[in-house]
């Protein structure tokens, strides 16, 4: 790998991101969590328009430093394509998975992944090389395509993250499969059912795979009416679960796996992963308007009549968040924005290329506590007044749990 110098455009980008994007949600001694507007519902919104789930994390200094940068200065363990591809057993490497010391990427990967966001990133191409060079991925097999076949209005600094965020870690997880970007015209759910109808036709057009949409909006009577959007055979569903306690769709479907959230504890002198533990402000519960899917019969005694999710999860806590390359520049981001595309290209490396969602699902439950196929997170919480309990077996904390490995999806 090779450090990038902190150019002056980037501190102007993260000086823009304190006082643009949003309020500080949060601090520590070493940094601050910064929430983009795009990702705070307004109440006009639901129903109508979508949100990202994506948090950014800003370093004390404005700096990010490389993984193998060593010192005890600055945020040197930000996730990368290789630590979680070790931390998730995608392949052999030493114990511990620090990103100082693993540099083993993911291999494989076929056919296709879509990521369907909203509004245009114009450098998403040139970041998501960058981000490949820098971690010695393969050069990526990758296409905007404009939803309805006009470039949409550029993205604000939220949807940018979001764009970036996804197609970068759907690459790193799955490296050798093309990867669509489908633009959506705006973020009203009009426009992204739009973009969803141009993702299906490229998916199945490249022979099946999974569609990723990192978004969402809380629930609305009306929301059934998008489930026959998430049908097209061969093609797998993948949402976000939310930033907040709760359900948001479209991760409440039946026919879209929930991507829950995780925090990866390290240890602050070596690096090594200490446990994975809830990510306490993922989204979680029943719906209030999606019958339970026959998926999730056996959990009734937890779910009762109701969907609920999420179903599988992975690193989402910004303060143990994902490299990601954005606008020239390097950053921390979290949020179950980093699950779903992870997700989606594990799935999809994995190579089964389900025909539906719900064979996917049945998969994914029927090796619900198979500890050589997913990591049951048993100790944390989440949920409402952190209500809710991660326990052994299916919870609304982390669903089945972490990926193992690739077998069982």
């Amino acid at each position: 790998m090779r450090s990038h110098a902190i150019s002056g455009t980037k501190i102007v980008v993260l000086a823009l991101l304190w006082s643009v994007l949003g309020f500080a949600q949060s601090a520590e001694p070493r940094g601050t969590v910064v929430i983009p507007a795009s990702s705070v519902e307004r109440a006009g919104d639901i129903g109508r328009r979508a949100h990202t789930n994506v948090r950014i994390f800003v370093p004390e200094g404005g700096r990010v430093k490389p993984a193998d940068g060593g010192g005890s200065s600055g945020f040197p363990y930000y996730e990368t394509p290789a630590s979680l591809a070790c931390a998730y057993k995608l392949v052999t490497a030493p114990s511990g998975c620090s990103p100082r010391v693993v540099f083993r990427n993911a291999t494989g990967g076929s056919k296709a992944i879509a990521i369907v966001d909203a509004f245009d990133n114009p450098t998403a191409t040139s970041d998501l090389s960058s981000f490949s060079s820098y971690f010695n991925l393969p050069p990526p097999n990758f296409e905007v395509v404009y939803a309805t076949g006009t470039q949409p209005p550029t993205a604000d600094f939220g949807w940018y993250f979001e764009s970036a965020l996804d197609v970068e870690w759907a690459h790193a997880m799955a490296p050798n499969t093309k990867i669509y970007l489908v633009e959506a015209a705006s973020s009203d759910f009009s426009d992204m059912a739009t973009a969803i109808g141009v993702a299906n036709s490229l998916v199945a057009a490249a022979g099946g795979g999974q569609v990723s949409m990192s978004w969402g909006g809380s629930e609305w009577a009306g929301e059934t009416a998008y489930d026959a959007l998430f049908t097209t055979p061969g093609v797998t569903y993948f949402a976000a679960a939310g930033d907040t306690p709760g359900t948001i769709y479209p991760s409440v479907s039946p026919n879209v796996v929930a991507a829950g959230g995780t925090t990866n504890r390290r240890d602050a002198v070596s690096g090594n992963l200490i446990m994975q533990a809830p990510w306490e402000d993922a989204g979680g519960g029943t719906s209030l308007y999606e019958g339970r899917p026959s998926y999730q019969d056996g959990i009734v005694a937890i779910v009762g009549k109701h969907r609920g999710v999420p179903d599988v999860s992975a690193v989402a806590n910004p303060y143990t968040g994902v490299y990601v390359f954005a606008a020239g520049g390097e950053y921390i981001v979290g949020g179950t924005s980093v699950a779903s595309p992870i997700l989606a290209g594990i799935v999809n490396q994995a190579g089964n290329f389900a025909a539906s969602t719900r064979a996917e699902l049945t998969t994914i439950y029927s090796n619900l506590g198979v500890a050589t196929n997913f990591k049951d997170v048993t100790k944390g919480f989440c949920g409402f007044y952190m209500g809710d309990s991660a326990t052994a077996g299916w919870d609304f904390c982390t669903g089945v749990g972490s990926p193992v490995g690739l077998l069982g999806k």
